[in-house]
């Protein structure tokens, strides 16, 4: 196999020409919470409930800049969480599935809700919970500190790890690969 298509290893994206070519036909980004919006460590207080989650301000910029540019971005996770919801809400994220058993079945109501199919979707998942909602995407793509399981059956995997900045090299992938980076690139340097 050609190292181009070798999809588990965290390569620049010249080694990657299936991601840039499916990423130009994205119109939806699918995300996981944990793991990939992120870092994956989940902080317990001292009531035995979750207290705190941290987000990377890059991810938000480059999910703002999608919809910018009319591609939404949807949610599907297995934990309920106010902090994702708050987050959400602050980015202006419609499509937010939290408490989610079955991802496909999420990813599933949320296509037939968008009037889209698998193909059309991007999908951003670290660990074995995400096999099923990422099988069918247009785009599969893990987070450097994924799983290696979940790196073996993606299309892309980022330099940059969940939490830290991954989301945002997806997002400026997508907007490359349909030609909308550079002139998002000159009105923010304008």
């Amino acid at each position: 196999m050609p190292s181009a298509f070798n999809t588990h290893n965290t390569n620049p994206l010249s080694q990657h020409p299936q991601a840039w070519e499916r990423a130009g036909t994205v119109k939806l980004l699918v995300l996981d919470v944990d793991g990939v919006l992120t870092n994956g460590q989940v902080f317990i207080g001292d009531n035995g409930k979750e207290s705190l989650k941290a987000f990377d301000i890059q991810d938000g910029l480059g999910i703002k800049l999608l919809e910018k540019v009319g591609i939404p971005t949807a949610i599907i996770t297995g934990r309920t969480s106010k902090m994702v919801l708050a987050r959400c809400e602050e980015l202006g994220i419609k499509q937010v599935h939290m408490g989610v058993e079955n991802k496909a079945l999420a990813l599933e109501n949320t296509l037939q809700a968008l009037k889209l199919k698998p193909s059309d979707c991007a999908v951003m998942g670290d660990d074995w919970p995400d096999f099923q909602m990422m099988k069918s995407a247009g785009l599969k793509v893990c987070p450097a500190q994924g799983h290696e399981a979940v790196k073996e059956i993606a299309h892309f995997v980022t330099s940059k790890a969940g939490g830290c900045g991954a989301v945002r090299e997806v997002c400026d992938l997508i907007l490359k690969a349909q030609n909308r980076y550079d002139e998002l690139l000159a009105q923010a340097r304008s």
